[in-house]
């Protein structure tokens, strides 16, 4: 039996195919990895949480994107489309497509079961190496529970869990605030 070797692609070949495609992957050590669908209640926290910021980064210098919006990581070479993510100042980009954020001020990953391992381990660890990164949030699909990663002064990371509907995630890298009962409107659980 003789077994296919794996093709392993460079970076600007992995772009030229992600452009092309009809459907979203990620990129790490040479190779992509399909991204799979998101469940109703993945997408209406998404959807509330972007819609919350969006509202509140009104009439400032923060942009926040869907996760159509790829972020490159450049000291690991991740490329990964996070759920929510917010730019403040000028946004930089990887190149003219305008299409893989460099300096991401906040991330937000919504957890489902087979991402929550790789979103608090791995994805995070890559994540800490964004030298603009300062805050990450983990929002729960299965429990009203909001996880608030930042970043300290002397570089360590500061978790706070907020686990009740009538909680506050006051944000520390924007001046905006989440109320659980908004981030999960329309979610039962």
């Amino acid at each position: 039996m003789v077994s296919n070797p794996k093709t392993f692609l460079t970076p600007e070949e992995y772009l030229a195919i992600e452009r092309q495609a009809e459907v979203k992957s990620e990129y790490w050590n040479g190779e992509m990895f399909a991204m799979v669908g998101a469940s109703r209640k993945h997408n209406l926290i998404a959807g509330n949480t972007f819609g919350l910021l969006w509202q509140q980064l009104k009439r400032t210098s923060c942009e926040p994107y869907t996760n159509d919006m790829r972020v490159r990581i450049p000291a690991t070479g991740l490329y990964t489309y996070p759920d929510v993510t917010v730019a403040c100042g000028e946004p930089r980009f990887e190149d003219q497509q305008v299409d893989t954020l460099l300096n991401p001020l906040l991330i937000v990953e919504v957890l489902s079961a087979s991402t929550q391992t790789y979103d608090r381990g791995q994805k995070f660890s890559n994540y800490r190496t964004i030298e603009s990164l300062a805050e990450y949030l983990l929002i729960s699909q299965n429990e009203y529970r909001i996880e608030q990663s930042v970043k300290q002064a002397d570089g360590r990371w500061l978790l706070t869990d907020i686990s009740t509907l009538e909680g506050i995630v006051e944000l520390a890298s924007i001046p905006c605030q989440l109320a659980l009962r908004e981030v999960y409107d329309k979610v039962s659980l």
